[in-house]
């Protein structure tokens, strides 16, 4: 950007011998004719340096500068005083009154291009101070506000991870993907678990033990939730529900839900050995549907949770609920979903609680 230079002289002849010398340098200079024209001009148009005659009718040069830094707006503008007076006496005179430099005439204009430049560079500086200044002002400002939203979104990602993958739950709060917790109505694939024997269990063993085979069994179907990319529903004692293409759509819910569910089966079944050595028989069935539902917020004011409702998480836990330990039951219309490479078998027609009709049933075997 180029710098403005204010020259200020009451002869015409001087004036433009100044403005030529600048604008051969590639200077931008204004002129003004009197001390009161000065002011006016630096009101108008505010430059970057000011030479200033010191003998001037009316106002000389001392009371425009004493003008100049009376001006807080103004009060680091380089002024140069240009005078033909004795230059001691001139410059006590002139610091008083706050000038920065002396040039004496007549000028000489190698003397007059190096203060010019030694007072921009000076003023460049003072300008990038007062704009680092004003950032570090504003981002102060704003650093309480910036706290209280960085805190909210914390709060928002640690809410969002109790049912979704971590990713996705920066995913979302990050602006990626939709806010979930919206009411919306979406196909879903609802997988259901329960431990077998685990009334019985619960019954003879100790509240320790029984903790700590939850805490066992949630460890290892948790894992897998998260690495199938699975939305968990809640965790209700030794019933899990999760379910896929919610809150972000993915092209293979049924293979994806049914694909967990065998990886589960396989993981409890370890475990299995583990509690069968301490004397606890369990096992798992699994239930997998696929439907619409209606999807979102459900609870209150300082508890809510993220919940799907509709037919299909009934059927879910109704085949869940149906199931033989270390079975998967799954709905025709989970089968219609899969494709080549899974193998089930008819488990027949039954009567599901809660269904009218007859409800074809399906194993997955592998």
């Amino acid at each position: 950007m180029t710098s403005h230079i204010l020259v200020v002289d009451d002869v015409e002849k001087n004036v433009r011998l100044l403005a030529d010398v600048l604008g051969a340098r590639g200077y931008r200079t204004s002129t003004a004719a009197s001390g009161s024209a000065a002011l006016d001009s630096i009101r108008r148009d505010p430059p970057d340096l000011v030479l200033l005659d010191v003998m001037m009718p009316g106002m000389d040069g001392y009371a425009v500068c004493r003008a100049i830094r009376a001006d807080p707006v103004h009060a680091m503008l380089p002024v140069v005083l240009v005078t033909a007076l004795d230059p001691a006496q001139e410059r006590v005179k002139g610091l008083e009154a706050g000038a920065d430099d002396f040039l004496n005439k007549p000028v000489n204009q190698a003397e007059l291009m190096a203060r010019v430049r030694s007072l921009l560079r000076i003023k460049a500086y003072h300008d990038e101070i007062q704009r680092q200044k004003a950032e570090l002002a504003e981002w102060n400002r704003t650093l309480e506000q910036r706290v209280a939203d960085g805190v909210a979104q914390l709060e928002r990602v640690g809410r969002l991870k109790r049912f979704f993958s971590p990713q996705l739950a920066e995913a979302i709060v990050g602006g990626d993907a939709s806010d979930p917790l919206v009411s919306h109505r979406r196909e879903i694939t609802v997988v259901f678990l329960d431990l077998r024997g685990f009334t019985a269990f619960t019954e003879t063993a100790d509240p320790e033990d029984v903790m700590g085979v939850l805490r066992e069994y949630h460890a290892a179907m948790g894992r897998l939730i998260l690495e199938h990319e699975g939305t968990l529903e809640r965790f209700t004692g030794d019933g899990i529900m999760v379910f896929f293409n919610d809150p972000v759509p993915i092209p293979d819910a049924a293979p994806r839900a049914v694909r967990m569910a065998l990886a589960m089966q396989a993981a409890v079944a370890q475990l299995a050995d583990g509690w069968q050595r301490r004397g606890y028989r369990l096992s798992m069935g699994v239930g997998i549907a696929t439907g619409f539902a209606t999807l979102g917020a459900i609870g209150f004011e300082g508890r809510i949770d993220y919940g799907a409702i509709g037919t299909v998480t009934n059927l879910a836990a109704r085949l869940c609920a149906e199931a033989a330990g270390g079975e998967v039951l799954v709905s025709q219309r989970v089968v219609a979903a899969l494709g080549p490479g899974f193998q089930t078998e008819a488990r027949g027609e039954i009567q599901l609680k809660g269904f009218q009709r007859l409800v074809p049933v399906l194993r997955v075997c592998g």
